[in-house]
């Protein structure tokens, strides 16, 4: 099972925003179950358990995890294909964010669309490399710093902003034969509150 997947496709993201179907990734994503036994858990018929992890298991989301015989019957064992699911810009391709129709780096909207377009762009990174059997290599950095006040907080992002440059420009061989591009994305933002996560 892998940590966390991108759903590209607009019908497996439809599939995946079903409550029950949730309801039911995430009981797979906790380990292996049958239909009778996810019925007991989410209280519906197994039969319409049958139905929907059928639905799942069409899109990719859910996958045999083997079989058991109990009495002349035998169950099928099925398991989530990752613990989380993120869904791509690409499943609602047409109306997807683009950064690049507005660029504001003081715009929470703006953070928002880079953030999508991250998603989709590791996302289709990820699909390419899998098909590949190959690495993907990548790096992020996250943290958190508390600002004394927002002029503290200007002069963190002026500094910031002065040393990513810096770096860029040092790196940066647009001519090199054989190199590959990279894409740099960098955000500050407030913390959510945890009253604000739940």
């Amino acid at each position: 099972m892998l940590d966390v997947t991108v759903i590209e496709d607009p019908e497996a993201a439809a599939v995946s925003l079903d409550p029950i179907r949730a309801r039911l990734l995430a009981e797979l994503a906790a380990g292996p179950a049958s239909a009778a036994m996810l019925a007991g858990q989410v209280g519906l018929p197994r039969q319409k358990v049958n139905y929907h992890l059928k639905a799942l298991e069409r899109h990719g989301l859910v996958e045999l995890a083997g079989e058991r015989r109990k009495g002349n019957v035998t169950e099928r064992l099925m398991r989530a294909t990752a613990a989380s699911y993120v869904i791509s810009p690409l499943a609602l391709a047409a109306v997807q964010p683009d950064p690049d129709r507005f660029r504001d780096q003081l715009s929470a909207r703006w953070l928002l669309a880079l953030g999508a377009r991250l998603v989709r762009d590791v996302g289709q990174l990820i699909t390419g490399a899998a098909k590949a059997r190959q690495r993907l290599a990548t790096y992020a950095l996250d943290g958190e710093v508390r600002f004394a006040s927002a002029a503290e907080r200007a002069a963190f992002i002026q500094e910031l902003t002065a040393g990513v440059t810096a770096l860029i420009r040092k790196y940066d061989a647009p001519d090199t034969e054989g190199g590959r591009d990279h894409r740099i994305v960098v955000a500050v933002h407030p913390t959510l509150k945890k009253t604000e996560l739940e």
